[in-house]
């Protein structure tokens, strides 16, 4: 066989790398949805989670984050790298997130759908915001701990009660609507935030916005928003709804 001469080439796009959950069903159709191929290539590994979410298997997850972000392309230079679980970075802490992952995979940047989720917040200058989450209290509850420790003010929550995360990867989204809806009615808000890079929000969060006349953030939306901000992409060359879209995001 001739050995044929060639050239080598980089890909000019930015590279974003996504650490998602075994059981999330959701979050990588999300993303390929806001971001467009021709302007960041997207790589994904993922991360050995149980059938239920709960305080402990989610703390567990910090075990597995070092070796499920070391899947990622070796010869890759990334942008920006995410842990994709609002709950897991809550509990699990953003500084450790960030600390686990950088160790493991050469990248720019480091960020999570706690961190995408307060930047996006401040950038939009809101102070009370309401939350949606699927889950049971005591996974709940520190995301809404997180946001009042960042100053974000929290005057009610709406949850599910859901432990099974196969269950909440199929929450409809008229139900998840109602309970936005819901929510909005029981306290005055600045904005609605529904948690979990699980749930199909993208669909619903302009028909939401519009009924509510609010703004409505959900995990995947501001994570991709702040990936894509972190990467040096420009609000007019991503798809993400509502009026986060429009916002240039912050690091």
């Amino acid at each position: 066989m001739v050995q044929f001469p060639y050239e080598i080439a980089e890909d000019p796009r930015p590279r974003l790398g996504l650490i998602t959950l075994q059981v999330d069903e959701t979050i990588e159709e999300d993303f390929r949805r806001m971001i467009p191929q021709d302007k960041a290539r997207l790589h994904v590994t993922r991360v050995p989670s149980g059938a239920e979410l709960t305080p402990d298997t989610i703390a567990a997850m910090a075990d597995d984050l070092p070796q499920s972000a070391a899947l990622l392309p070796p010869a890759a230079r990334f942008s920006v790298v995410a842990y994709g679980c609002t709950s897991g970075t809550t509990l699990i802490g953003a500084a450790q997130v960030q600390a686990l992952v950088a160790a493991s995979v050469t990248t720019e940047a480091v960020t999570n759908p706690l961190t995408a989720a307060l930047t996006a917040i401040r950038a939009l200058g809101l102070s009370r915001v309401g939350i949606v989450s699927p889950y049971i209290p005591s996974v709940a509850a520190p995301i809404r701990a997180a946001f009042e420790t960042a100053g974000i003010a929290v005057p009610d929550m709406i949850g599910f009660g859901e432990e099974i995360e196969a269950r909440v990867a199929r929450i409809a989204p008229a139900s998840i609507c109602a309970a936005a809806t819901a929510l909005a009615s029981q306290a005055p808000l600045d904005a609605v935030f529904l948690s979990c890079t699980n749930l199909r929000t993208l669909e619903v969060i302009p028909t939401l916005e519009e009924q509510l006349g609010l703004p409505v953030l959900s995990s995947n939306q501001v994570l991709g928003w702040h990936m894509a901000g972190l990467a040096g992409l420009a609000v007019a060359d991503l798809a993400v709804p509502g009026v986060l879209g429009k916002k240039a995001a912050q690091h």
